[in-house]
């Protein structure tokens, strides 16, 4: 079983900047990938940036360029740095992690991001 503990939300105006962190924690931990998604009120969760385990990442097209992703391998961490914010930004963001053995998938909380025009 994995447990993720996220942290870094909060309310910011727009133009500004957050970054979030999820740590994984468990037995034998073997992650394929990292993740991000969000949820605005009313729309469904969507994924907004992801890091593989060879470091590759996706992003989607509404942040490209203005998030950044990463991960810290030794602490099972993935960091997401969220610049020029926007007020469309808000809502609440999830991590997801995708592990090998055995091939599943957890998700954290939630933190929510407001975002002030």
């Amino acid at each position: 079983q994995v447990q993720l503990a996220e942290s870094g939300g909060g309310l910011v105006q727009a133009g500004g900047s957050l970054r979030l962190s999820c740590s994984a924690s468990g037995s034998n931990i073997r992650i394929r990938a990292m993740g991000w998604y969000r949820q605005a009120p009313g729309k469904q969760r969507e994924l907004v940036a992801q890091i593989n385990s060879g470091d590759s990442t996706y992003y989607s097209a509404s942040v490209k360029g203005r998030f950044t992703i990463s991960r810290d391998n030794a602490k099972n961490t993935v960091h997401l740095q969220m610049n020029s914010l926007k007020p469309e930004d808000t809502g609440v963001y999830y991590c997801r992690v995708l592990t090998i053995t055995p091939p599943d998938e957890f998700w954290g909380q939630g933190t929510q991001v407001t975002v002030s025009s």
